[in-house]
């Protein structure tokens, strides 16, 4: 039998830390290694995997449309992309779309289009303010915009243009706004720095800052949107409407795709020859896009992860209440994280993966849970029994 994991080590860069599985097969929630393993996913693909693996509505249109049409170039039109393009529209209120292939390529075209606005509209400013935590992607504009050290150092000197305030503070936003501020660029929730909820009306208070000062919001939905927490968008239940919406991750139900909301006004201040990708708007990715959304909307997905997100926090709050190792559990919908008192997720994570559950270590001291949205409620309550079992079992805090 091939030993895959060291023909991995023979042959790829040696740049992700790896769990010593190698998954082969995924239906619903659950995926099988090359042993027959069974395990529940409860990453989900860092929340890309939004209807679970192997989706029938989804491999369906893959299907039917690698038959017809994969890829074309956008010098001409094709019709996934203009069908996804009106669902989101629809869903969003937004008037435009931009179709990249990932999140970060997403960030990278919101940072473009607010440079591009402010050169147009406010004499040329071009500074965004973000959050301290933040993460936004690795390439090197994306990383400039992420609030976290740990991921720019290495790469420094990254471009100009950023400045890193503290999360959940409007008035720090306030404080650092300058003549030459153009946006503002939030996560709803920040996902990588550890599923941190921000305080009710934070959002509206800035939305309202922006409005006063002329500056454009831009809100990266890359892990919350697609119904995650509740509603299709984050910002639906802080009742507000940026200008600017990042998505990727869930849009396609695990094909690689990106998208930029925007307004109409805002959005056509990019002009032929501004921005561009080669796959942006594949016919291939476009039809799973189209498929996912539909699925979403038709079987209210939202809702569902508005309740199984419910039983999920109750069940967590349970283990903070019995664990010493569990100091808080936060989130909303199905993304949440359980804080532990000491560095100890990677201990946990490998216990939770020899007991058959797939969960991540998304801080030194903090484990995400990010499952499909149709996830059942005796998948979740089983989860919680394996997490329990992993974190009673790691050394408790001295």
């Amino acid at each position: 039998m091939t030993d895959w994991i060291a023909e991995e080590r023979r042959y790829l860069f040696q740049n992700y830390a790896r769990q010593p599985v190698v998954l082969v097969r995924g239906q619903g929630t659950r995926v099988w290694d090359d042993q027959g393993r069974e395990y529940l996913d409860f990453v989900g693909g860092l929340a890309v995997n939004v209807l679970g693996h192997a989706h029938p509505a989804v491999a369906e249109a893959i299907r039917r449309q690698a038959e017809q049409l994969i890829h074309v170039s956008n010098l001409y039109y094709s019709v996934p992309m203009i069908e996804l393009a009106r669902l989101l529209s629809e869903v969003s209120g937004f008037e435009r779309v931009f179709f990249c292939n990932s999140g970060t390529e997403a960030v990278e075209a919101a940072i473009k289009l607010a440079r591009r606005w402010g050169r147009d509209t406010k004499g040329g400013a071009y500074e965004i303010i973000a959050a301290r935590d933040s993460f936004h992607g690795r390439t090197l504009g994306a990383l400039a915009a992420t609030g976290n050290a740990r991921y720019q150092e290495p790469f420094e000197p990254l471009p100009p243009g950023f400045l890193h305030v503290p999360w959940n503070d409007a008035e720090a936003i306030r404080a650092a706004t300058t003549p030459k501020t153009v946006a503002v660029l939030l996560e709803p929730i920040q996902g990588e720095g550890g599923v941190n909820v921000p305080s009710p009306g934070y959002l509206a208070e800035v939305r309202r800052w922006c409005d006063e000062r002329g500056l454009l919001l831009i809100l990266d939905e890359i892990q919350t949107g697609m119904g995650r927490t509740g509603s299709f968008f984050a910002f639906e239940q802080e009742r507000i409407r940026p200008d600017v919406v990042c998505l990727a991750k869930g849009l396609a139900g695990g094909v690689p795709i990106g998208a930029v909301l925007a307004r109409g006004e805002v959005a056509a201040h990019f002009v032929p020859g501004d921005h561009g990708t080669t796959f942006g708007g594949n016919p291939l990715a476009c039809a799973a896009g189209v498929a996912t959304v539909r699925t979403i909307i038709e079987q209210r997905l939202p809702e569902r992860a508005a309740r199984a997100g419910e039983r999920l926090m109750a069940r967590l709050r349970e283990l903070e209440d019995r664990l010493p190792l569990v100091t808080e559990v936060r989130g909303r919908g199905l993304m949440a994280a359980v804080q532990l008192a000491r560095d100890a997720a990677a201990e946990v994570t490998a216990r939770c993966l020899e007991r058959g559950l797939l969960v991540n270590a998304v801080r030194p001291n903090a484990i995400r849970l990010l499952p499909p949205l149709i996830v059942t409620d005796e998948e979740i309550d089983r989860a919680c029994e394996i997490l329990a079992a992993a974190l009673a079992e790691a050394e408790p805090p001295k």
